[in-house]
């Protein structure tokens, strides 16, 4: 009897230790799973800040950098603008005429200066052209209207009467040019153009005082000072 009562209470102590670690085990392996599902959720919840972050960056840098490309043109005076046709069909029309002038010139001085009207508005008509081209300034390819009617009227001219009156003609041409380049020297608001302008006048108050010697010869001695410009 003594034995039994051993025996069951030895059987009451196992099944207490047994009992009692079944509960510690559990409880230690639900406590081990919940913080992994709730670090789970603390590492995904930042992915809903990363896409407005995305969106504000992009969107405002795109459009800034393409408008201030576009604005890129030249603006040009209407005057600095007007100043350049004429000067170009005037340029034009010097070539033309002292072309005219070498072939049908009566006197050497005439034929002479008809070839240097060739030889010095040609360089003239081409840098002009340049500055054009960077100014976006589309230039008449032709000598204009009026200077056709002279044209047209001093081909049937030979002679004496051709001298006169292409000679005649140079004086009131290059009368306006000096005037028309001084002017877009000194008042010009294109910087590129004031400087073309100041850079040719020289040579086309040449002109202008060597037409005045051949028209009028005995003027010629109080006339040297022109060429001391160049």
């Amino acid at each position: 009897m003594h034995n039994f009562k051993i025996l069951s209470t030895g059987l009451v102590a196992i099944a207490l230790l047994a009992t009692g670690c079944t509960p510690t085990d559990q409880h230690s392996q639900n406590t081990s799973e919940v913080p992994t599902a709730q670090s789970v959720q603390t590492t995904e919840s930042p992915s809903p800040t990363a896409s407005p972050t995305v969106s504000p960056t992009a969107s405002p840098t795109a459009s800034p950098t393409a408008s201030p490309t576009t604005p890129r043109q030249n603006n040009l005076s209407s005057s600095d603008r007007q100043f350049m046709i004429e000067a170009a069909q005037g340029g034009l029309a010097e070539v033309q005429l002292g072309q005219l002038a070498s072939q049908r010139g009566a006197k050497a001085a005439v034929k002479q200066y008809g070839q240097r009207m060739v030889q010095d508005h040609t360089p003239v008509n081409n840098q002009l052209k340049q500055l054009a081209t960077q100014k976006g300034v589309t230039l008449p390819t032709s000598i204009g209207k009026k200077n056709q009617q002279v044209k047209q009227r001093l081909s049937k001219l030979s002679g004496t009467n051709f001298d006169r009156q292409y000679m005649n003609q140079m004086l009131q041409d290059h009368e306006k040019d000096v005037s028309a380049f001084q002017t877009e020297a000194q008042q010009g608001q294109d910087a590129d153009l004031k400087a073309f302008a100041a850079q040719a006048l020289p040579t086309l108050q040449e002109h202008l005082s060597q037409a005045r010697s051949i028209i009028n010869p005995k003027s010629s001695t109080s006339t040297p000072t022109p060429t001391s410009t160049p």
